[in-house]
């Protein structure tokens, strides 16, 4: 591939990015039938399809997404080329696109904050989802993830907090129903769990294995409903420690456990762990989690 081919390379970046044309076409400046030119000749030079069309957009397909991952790392390269020939030295500026799991961003806001403070050229995409980022294929510059350490070859993985959970109930549902005295008990209480069968959440798989599936009786995808759900006194239920101290409706049943916590890692990919703007907010992240106290 040669140089002259990097407007469409840029092209084809913006729209898997951005998933539309007329996205594409706003990011970059230019008439959508541009975009849709680049976009097939780009195609057609690596003979391959790079997206997928449909109703909604463009899906990158498995070709679309090695481009992506190669584009975002070249991009990011190439602004900090050009803020050194501007004589301006590596400076910190351009997308930063962090994704995580749902439920910590009450402790990544103040780290948004703090960077795009020191910062204010840098703009944030911050993505939560239940699936698992990508960053082979250039969807973050930084995940971070929860549970098992990943093991992907590419990626520089790095501790950053353990997560703790404990089980809570409110007043209003021990005023109803009581507490458990024993495991014994449990049976006879009402539990919330994730709807999800699949949740890697540590205490969720002790939920399963110690609660009868038919007393876990309200079920959410969502740590915010979850947490809503415990709140009114719908059941027992798990939140984070950080939080439920912070409410003097809800007491304590059975406190943290060790092997109830989840371990959050920093994952980056290799071509892009030294860039200057991922470390930059790397030494963010790291100096405020070492505030984190009782999370």
């Amino acid at each position: 591939m040669r140089m002259d081919n990097w407007d469409e390379i840029r092209t084809a970046f913006q729209v898997a990015r951005l998933g539309t044309v007329s996205g594409a076409a706003e990011a970059l400046g230019v008439h959508h039938a541009t975009v849709i030119r680049h976009i097939d000749a780009l195609e057609k030079r690596l003979g391959a399809k790079l997206f997928q069309r449909h109703a909604r957009g463009y899906t990158p397909t498995e070709a679309g997404r090695d481009l992506l991952g190669v584009a975002q790392a070249t991009e990011d390269q190439f602004a900090q080329l050009a803020s050194r020939i501007k004589g301006q030295g590596e400076r910190v500026s351009g997308e930063l696109l962090v994704t995580s799991i749902t439920g910590i961003a009450d402790l990544l806001s103040p780290v948004f904050s703090d960077f795009q403070r020191a910062h204010p050229s840098v703009i944030i995409r911050f993505l939560t989802d239940m699936r698992v980022f990508r960053l082979d294929y250039g969807e973050a510059h930084v995940a971070i993830r929860a549970g098992a350490q990943p093991q992907e070859p590419d990626y520089v993985v790095q501790p950053l907090v353990r997560l703790r959970s404990a089980l809570y109930a409110a007043r209003c549902y021990i005023d109803a129903h009581g507490l458990p005295e024993s495991a014994d008990d449990f049976p006879r209480h009402r539990f919330i769990g994730n709807d999800n069968l699949d949740s890697r959440a540590p205490f969720y798989r002790w939920l399963r294995a110690h609660v009868p599936e038919e007393s876990i009786s309200f079920r959410a995808t969502e740590p915010e409903a979850t947490a809503q759900a415990v709140q009114s006194g719908l059941g027992l239920g798990f939140l984070p420690v950080r939080l439920a101290a912070n409410d003097p409706d809800l007491v304590e049943v059975m406190p943290s456990q060790s092997d109830w916590d989840a371990p959050l890692w920093i994952v980056t990919h290799v071509d892009l762990h030294r860039t200057l703007k991922v470390q930059t907010f790397l030494t963010h992240l790291r100096q405020a989690a070492a505030g984190w106290a009782g999370v």
